[in-house]
């Protein structure tokens, strides 16, 4: 794990007006989660009512959920494509039954009527293509698919892009990467020197995705068994891509010898631990006000995640 250093108050002060005067690089901040229920989302808003001109970046496609909370107000959208589907032309099909025979995801399906036609089952097609290169009469389309929107936004705390991702539909990793990209245009753009991304939970494409190039990562997780574990795995993959990170033991008061538990892993594995967060229902008052804590909340919680943003403040210095 790449070791951080973790500096003062003042530095983290510095490092502030240093971001909201657009001086310096475009860092890179995301907050993920080895787990869903963490508490991620909640943070990152309040992260974003903290800092004074961020770029937002919601990565979690699958079930993104910041824009809740931020009320976005879309300046501009457009189709996402990652992939191609296929699609039988009927007008040229003559029902040889080659692409059914080669299909391995059982997506060519027969139609009722005589001669027998076929049609592609857009929910099994994997767009390998394989149907399309082999049809003797070039009946079958392979076209681009459209698996998502993206938008550019504004917020009350500043720029937001963010995704929806179509229902069942592939290729999130290519769409966080396509966002990330996005926003750093923006940023650079905007002149805006902080990114703030809302990272998706788990290891997987959309994760890697989402970390690569980072320039620091806030590990959340919770106090319990499974928090634990899975913090274990995102840390090992922080660790792979070589981008330093902070965990963040959020809920800590509901177990506190298993948060005393993780900040003793993290010690020995020489992750700084950025702060704990308290349990409290700020967080569903701000949730059902569309707020966020660090706006309405005055003390304990809000305590909490001023502490654990200042840390994050003063380690990117």
């Amino acid at each position: 794990m790449k070791r951080l250093t973790v500096v003062n108050a003042d530095q983290a002060r510095r490092m502030q007006e240093e971001l909201s005067a657009g001086r310096g690089p475009v860092r890179e901040v995301v907050v993920v989660s080895g787990k869903g229920g963490t508490g991620k989302t909640s943070i990152v808003a309040s992260f974003a009512a903290m800092a004074e001109t961020p770029l937002l970046v919601d990565c979690d496609v699958d079930a993104a959920d910041l824009h809740l909370v931020l009320n976005p107000v879309v300046q501009e959208s457009g189709g996402f494509s990652g992939g191609k589907t296929a699609r039988v032309r009927e007008e040229h099909c003559n029902g040889c039954s080659k692409c059914y025979e080669l299909c391995r995801f059982e997506a060519i399906v027969p139609q009722d009527g005589t001669p027998v036609r076929y049609a592609v089952d857009p929910l099994m097609c994997e767009g390998c293509g394989v149907c399309a290169y082999f049809c003797p009469e070039k009946a079958i389309a392979f076209e681009d698919a459209v698996n998502g929107r993206w938008y550019s936004s504004v917020t009350r705390f500043g720029p937001m892009i963010h995704a929806q991702l179509g229902i069942a539909e592939e290729n999130s990793g290519k769409l966080v990467s396509f966002l990330r990209k996005k926003a750093r245009e923006t940023a650079e753009k905007e002149g805006r020197c902080l990114i703030l991304v809302d990272g998706p939970p788990g290891i997987g494409c959309p994760v890697i995705a989402s970390i690569g190039g980072a320039d620091l990562l806030v590990l959340v997780t919770e106090p319990t068994v499974s928090g634990e574990h899975d913090l274990a795995r995102v840390a090992e993959l922080a660790d792979h891509f070589g981008v330093p990170a902070l965990v963040c033991i959020n809920k800590a008061d509901l177990n506190v010898e298993m948060s005393d538990r993780i900040a003793e892993w993290a010690r020995k594995r020489g992750l700084q631990v950025a702060g704990r967060i308290r349990y409290d229902k700020a967080f569903t008052r701000a949730q059902v006000n569309r707020s966020t804590v660090a706006e309405s909340a005055v003390g304990g919680p809000a305590d909490d995640l001023k502490n654990v943003w200042e840390r994050v403040l003063s380690t990117l210095n």
